[in-house]
């Protein structure tokens, strides 16, 4: 497992997070985003986490930013305040090497630590091993699937959700 310094994201780690996020848009089915992001887009997503409720944090490894995990609105309406939507991404270069594991118990124990959060969803693309295995791993529960809710890469990708109160 690799040696992991995990701290909040600073506005220098934008452009090293879209790279990641872009990668898996051109080349992957963890997000069904079809078209890369902008730096733009990016900056605004970085602005929308500015609070306790929406952390983004980053893993770094010898001074570069090898992935990052952030806590999202899982939906607008006020009802759904205390719970959060979780994604982790992680550089193709530093996949298998425990990244993962390290974002995701600091960003879970940062969840459980407030108060206002109850419920941390996550809803992954089916056939993600990894990704199944690591939510498991933390005790969140399989709530289901949607089948074929995204066409990506010339076939239709089902998700998975799944959920762990905190």
């Amino acid at each position: 497992m690799s040696n992991v310094t995990i701290r909040p994201i600073e506005e220098g780690d934008i452009e090293a997070c879209l790279a990641i996020y872009n990668y898996e848009v051109l080349n992957g089915v963890a997000t069904l985003d079809l078209e890369p992001r902008t730096l733009e887009e990016w900056k605004q997503w970085y602005c929308d986490h500015d609070d306790a409720h929406h952390p983004i944090v980053v893993g770094i490894i010898n001074d570069m930013v090898v992935g990052y995990a952030s806590l999202s609105p899982y939906r607008m309406k006020e009802a759904y305040k205390s719970t959060v939507e979780l994604s982790i991404y992680i550089h193709p270069e530093y996949r298998g090497q425990g990244v993962a594991t390290q974002l995701m118990g600091y960003i879970l124990d940062i969840a459980k630590a407030n108060p206002n959060l109850h419920n941390v969803v996550s809803v992954i693309t089916a056939g993600n091993e990894g990704s199944r295995i690591l939510h498991e791993r933390f005790g969140f529960t399989y709530c289901g699937l949607l089948p074929e809710v995204g066409f990506k890469h010339g076939a239709y990708q089902d998700t998975e959700t799944y959920a762990l109160l905190v």
